[in-house]
């Protein structure tokens, strides 16, 4: 495995951010990756592919994503930066607007050069001619995938998202350095540069252009950059294990088991004690009431599985050794008499 460098610049310190959210057009791009037969992740995301695969042979869509797969094979190395334009996208019209809007030299520079990676079909280079009945295929083939095996799981990509975001941002309250050092194991901090373990050999130069980091639950092991220079440097890292069994619960081996023994809601609550939120932040990831959220955290606090913490008029929630345990399917086995 080769190594991804991104070269600070005092100035770029000051401008570092966190994505608001999930970049729709990234996650079903990486989406696309996982339902590969031969990609890794198999048993964190097994649900998810058994469902997305039968969903994709129930809608008949597999024209749609042979189209994408065609610009972004699994086993390359590379596909075109417009796929992922560079601005934030936090809702999917905005993010198909801005694909259709691909500036014509961009479409002609990304196509050329995935065509130095692989044999690519005529389309693809009438495409990079600027044939726009060829981007509106690409564009609907973007939308079709999205709203089959991605759209499905929102609120769990969402919710696993918001508790990667909880992470950094507590972890910016040591500074810019806290939170790049936070990132851990998936890069390694030390000024000037943030290394990762990449499938190729990569320098990144921020040149005082600042860094927007952008946590994603479809990114599996290794993280993703746009390779044009010239473009906002962005930076899309896979979300640590251990938040596998974050808000949702999101394809847990018991996560099924958990549901049934405490209902829906509440094991979602009990996946997001994880990470110490407040009430109010459990009402807002969970779209419940503060009351609603407090009163299951109550249900969790007595049965020995979280513990409430009260500054001023605030409260954090976390879990006890027992709700990690129950959380990981980690219990000990029952004395036997």
């Amino acid at each position: 495995m080769e190594v991804l460098r991104i070269h600070f610049t005092e100035q770029d310190l000051s401008r570092v951010y966190l994505a608001k959210g999930p970049d729709p057009l990234w996650e079903t791009v990486l989406a696309l990756f996982r339902l590969s037969p031969s990609a890794p992740g198999r048993l964190v995301f097994r649900t998810w592919q058994d469902r997305a695969r039968s969903e994709l042979l129930r809608c008949g869509i597999e024209g749609q994503r042979r189209v994408l797969r065609t610009l972004a094979p699994a086993n390359s190395t590379y596909f075109p930066d417009f796929l992922t334009p560079a601005e934030e996208i936090t809702d999917i019209a905005s993010g198909l607007q801005a694909l259709r809007s691909t500036h014509p030299s961009q479409l002609r520079a990304d196509i050329e050069y995935a065509a130095t990676k692989a044999d690519l079909p005529r389309w693809c280079h009438e495409l990079a001619r600027g044939d726009r009945t060829r981007l509106d295929v690409v564009v609907e083939s973007m939308r079709a995938l999205y709203e089959t095996v991605v759209a499905p799981d929102w609120s769990c990509v969402e919710a696993v998202v918001e508790a990667d975001r909880w992470k950094r941002v507590h972890a910016l309250t040591d500074g810019v350095d806290g939170l790049l050092d936070s990132l851990r194991p998936t890069f390694r901090w030390q000024y000037p540069i943030l290394r990762a373990a990449y499938p190729v050999p990569h320098d990144v130069h921020l040149n005082g252009q600042g860094l927007r980091l952008i946590p994603s639950y479809f990114c599996w092991r290794t993280p993703v950059t746009l390779v044009d220079p010239k473009l906002q440097p962005a930076i899309v890292y896979p979300i640590p294990r251990g938040l596998d069994h974050g808000p949702g619960l999101p394809y847990a081996r018991h996560a099924e088991g958990l549901a049934r023994l405490l209902g829906p809601t509440r094991a979602t609550v009990l996946g997001a004690l994880a990470h110490g939120p407040s009430t109010g932040d459990l009402a807002r990831l969970l779209k419940i009431s503060a009351s609603t959220a407090s009163e299951h955290v109550r249900v969790l606090r007595e049965a020995g599985l979280a513990i409430t913490s009260r500054d001023g008029g605030g409260a954090t929630h976390t879990l006890t050794p027992l709700g990690h345990a129950l959380l990981r399917n980690e219990l000990p086995p029952p004395p036997s008499f």
